[in-house]
């Protein structure tokens, strides 16, 4: 059952974060308030947990009815994605997909997941291999790890790179099948599934009519059309650290947006911080206390690549990203003891102009 809650005002949210043909366009930031929607929309908010986490959606409809069925349906489907594509699951398709490994002959996949995996090779090529969601067998040693607080082994890092490796995923676009070419590989799509999530329940409300709404995958944001009288939703990008203030506001419409970072998901062994987010290279998950930003046409992207980048640092991350039409980043690492900010030049357009007119006042006044 979701929680819901009615507001009649129509402000813009607030929330703190965490293949279109033409290039990413930040929404105007200008706009006349009395929209012909405004008196006659309502804002309304939904949560409920699902991938272990909590998505909340937030939407403008005309009554409550309206809005609750049309949140039902995007539950429902969120559900639907998640029961697909649960590692923990052992009757999941991915996890019968994994359980054939090596696979003799192409197994046929529902949509969703000739969808997300044949995405997922999309960003493993971008990316050069730092987006892998073929290292599920190390994924799983270093979440013992964070349980025990124990250092994983060097023999058990080697075996589980040694089943892992995204050319050895082979998928046929023709026939809507995937082969796992290694003994022992698993599937992981905790880098991807929850903003391909958030873009399916944003789509599903979006055929009931309901095109002025947001779902929030716990930080894996697909927005639609922007609230009444408003050209963006504005986002809070997540701090660097939680208890801090975001460390930007953005506005966005019609786009995904993700951050990936190790201020939540994390272990510290020996002294030394440990992420969630693993190099598949090397099978050691990342020491660097980062927090990367992805703006993109869909959740999908911006949470995969969000992931990749982490993985290849600023400085390459940053210089992909300036290739991509569609795609901006902001970026905040802290090596030592100070941080550094790095972000795309798209990234600029994007980020809310009254923050910036007030930060330009603050430098003068200085």
């Amino acid at each position: 059952m979701h929680a819901f809650r009615r507001q009649s005002n129509v402000p813009m949210i607030v929330l703190i974060l965490l293949g279109a043909p033409l290039p990413l366009a930040a929404p105007a930031q200008t706009v006349d308030p009395q929209s012909a929607d405004s008196a006659t929309l309502h804002r309304f908010e939904f949560s409920e947990k699902h991938m272990a986490v909590d998505f909340g959606i937030v939407l403008y409809a005309a009554d409550e009815a309206q809005a609750k069925t049309a949140a039902t349906a995007a539950y429902a489907r969120i559900k639907q994605i998640d029961e697909c594509m649960s590692d923990y699951s052992p009757t999941s398709e991915l996890s019968r997909l994994s359980n054939t490994a090596p696979t003799p002959r192409g197994v046929p996949l529902g949509d969703d997941l000739f969808r997300v995996l044949t995405k997922s090779r999309e960003i493993s090529e971008l990316t050069g291999g730092s987006f892998d969601c073929t290292v599920g067998s190390v994924i799983k040693i270093w979440r013992r790890a964070r349980r025990t607080g124990e250092m994983p082994s060097a023999e058990a890092i080697a075996a589980g790179l040694k089943s892992s490796g995204y050319k050895s995923l082979e998928i046929d676009s023709r026939r809507h099948t995937a082969r796992l070419l290694k003994s022992g590989m698993r599937l992981d799509l905790g880098a991807i599934a929850k903003g391909y999530a958030s873009d399916a329940g944003l789509a599903e409300m979006k055929k009931l009519g309901i095109a002025r709404a947001l779902v929030n995958g716990s930080g894996d944001i697909a927005a639609g059309d922007p609230p009444p009288g408003k050209k963006g939703w504005r986002i809070g990008v997540a701090p660097l650290d939680l208890d801090g203030p975001p460390s930007r506001h953005v506005l966005i419409a019609n786009a995904g947006i993700s951050t990936s970072g190790d201020s939540v998901q994390h272990v510290k062994i020996g002294g030394k911080q440990f992420s969630h987010v693993i190099d598949p290279t090397t099978g050691i998950a990342l020491t660097d206390h980062c927090s990367v930003t992805i703006i993109a046409r869909d959740c999908t992207t911006s949470d995969s690549l969000g992931t990749g980048i982490s993985v290849m640092g600023p400085k390459a991350g940053l210089a992909l990203v300036e290739k991509l039409p569609d795609v901006a980043a902001f970026i905040v690492r802290k090596p030592a003891d100070k941080a550094e900010t790095h972000e795309s030049t798209r990234f600029r357009l994007f980020v809310d102009a009254n923050e910036t007119k007030s930060q330009e006042n603050d430098n003068r006044q200085e």
